[in-house]
């Protein structure tokens, strides 16, 4: 299904009556192998977690895919990174080619990488990247409002399409990544509208600024709210006014995952502000997206608090791209290994375990 408007995808996702029974049947699966109970923690979790999404306790994470979501953002010219606007179209392209940092990883945990085209600054149609264009890269936040609100709408329909595509070509679990110098500026940027915080406190040095780097990144991202006055009860003014394409189109995906029933691992800090915005547009977003692990930068745990979500790894990870997300991916393909083909108590002949109080 196509969708004019966002409003219109939103009174569509809703809650569905197979969740719970098929939470339940995941939770009697796991309670049934030899083991003691809950001792896989966030793993057993995770997989009744997915079974409620999808309404069956079958659960099954292949074939998979990432979609990369490449944009650039106009707040770079405030010299907020360390590189320039090229370095999104190195990346963008070398991801096409399959040897991107993501690529390698990717390829070790059974995943396909489709890199998108949301406005890539000057970036010609390129083998390997999908055309999904809204514009020829965001403006500079700081001198006024990065994209339009209709553009901004265009980026969010545009990833919840991506998720039906994937969907309909049979993936079964999908994570979001992403490619845009200067997108850890704009995350600041929303998650201090959407927190309440002051940017002080959210923004880090994103790639390896220096002191001073971080100094004109804060007065940046001030600079830009203070400029644009973002609403705060209003995600699509926050993503138009101070966001990028990648962040409106990864909020996109995890409202895709919401509507289709395709879980969405969530990478570092662009990602789990994009899973944040779309849970303020709809609850049920919460449930499509699930947390690979927890951003070094200064916003990635408190995001994730926000969220609700616990993350599956802790190792200071700030690459980006979606290499914490697919980094995930084989601990859940051990974890459901065990799930499908664990000896149950009656296999071994034992008694099994039963909750104790106190």
């Amino acid at each position: 299904m196509l969708f004019q408007s966002v409003e219109e995808a939103l009174r569509v996702i809703a809650p569905d009556s197979r969740e719970e029974p098929a939470r339940q049947a995941a939770h009697r699966q796991w309670a049934s192998i030899a083991k003691p109970l809950g001792s896989l923690g966030l793993l057993e979790t995770a997989l009744e977690d997915i079974a409620a999404l999808t309404g069956s306790a079958e659960v099954a994470l292949s074939p998979r895919a990432l979609l990369l979501l490449c944009a650039d953002n106009g707040v770079v010219t405030q010299g907020v990174a360390q590189s320039d606007h090229t370095v999104t179209t190195i990346v963008t392209r070398s991801a096409a080619a399959g040897r991107s940092s993501v690529c390698k990883m990717a390829a070790v945990a059974g995943c396909r990488v489709a890199p998108v085209d949301l406005g890539v600054l000057d970036l010609p149609p390129t083998p390997g990247v999908l055309d999904r264009r809204i514009a020829n890269g965001t403006g500079d936040i700081t001198q006024g409002p990065a994209m339009t609100r209709e553009q901004a709408e265009r980026a969010v329909l545009t990833g919840i399409d991506l998720v039906r595509e994937q969907k309909e070509a049979g993936v079964r679990l999908l994570a979001a990544g992403e490619m845009g110098i200067g997108n850890t500026t704009t995350s600041a940027a929303v998650a201090s509208v959407l927190l309440g915080r002051p940017p002080k406190e959210l923004t880090g040095r994103g790639a390896g600024l220096s002191d001073e780097g971080l100094r004109r990144k804060v007065r940046a991202v001030e600079t830009a709210l203070e400029q644009n006055r973002p609403d705060p009860a209003d995600p699509l003014d926050i993503l138009a006014k101070v966001g990028g394409f990648d962040l409106a189109g990864m909020c996109g995906v995890f409202l895709g995952g919401a509507l289709y029933r395709v879980p969405v691992l969530m990478d570092g800090l662009i990602s789990t502000v994009s899973a944040l915005c779309a849970a303020r547009l709809s609850p049920e977003a919460k449930k499509a997206a699930f947390a690979s692990h927890v951003s070094a930068e200064p916003a990635g745990r408190l995001v994730l608090d926000a969220l609700g979500k616990k993350p599956l790894i802790t190792a200071e990870m700030r690459l980006g791209e979606g290499t914490g997300a697919v980094a995930a991916m084989p601990l859940l393909d051990m974890a459901l290994a065990l799930y499908r083909d664990g000896t149950t108590f009656d296999g071994y002949g034992m008694q099994a375990y039963t909750p104790k109080g106190g």
